[in-house]
């Protein structure tokens, strides 16, 4: 699993760097205000799955699964730490496929 760094954006904008989905997931560390953008280059639709460690405020366990259509970009989060951060303040993504998926979490 690759460790990602946060970029911050600005009141004035920002575009932030892309990189390549790692195949065996990707983590990042989440303050609760950072939002991961996923761009899906490719020909086929991609599936993102952000684990939640611990479960939502109905006390169930449930991942965030996002489907993210070719040709597109998706923003997810912002992520609460107290349901998506695990031991080490990291929140953890996996991908169906990284072909041509990149990546970025972004602090707003």
């Amino acid at each position: 699993m690759a460790q990602l760094s946060v970029e911050a954006v600005s009141l004035t904008g920002g575009t932030p760097s892309m990189a390549a989905a790692d195949a065996n997931g990707d983590a990042f560390s989440n303050d609760g205000h950072t939002m991961f953008r996923v761009t899906n280059g490719g020909v086929a639709s991609a599936t993102v799955t952000v684990a939640s460690p611990q479960p939502c405020n109905y006390g169930y366990n449930h991942d965030v699964v996002a489907n993210v259509a070719a040709g597109t970009t998706v923003d997810l989060g912002p992520f609460p730490p107290t349901r998506f951060n695990d031991n080490q303040g990291n929140t953890n993504v996996t991908y169906s496929e990284v072909t041509s998926l990149t990546v970025s979490p972004v602090r707003v």
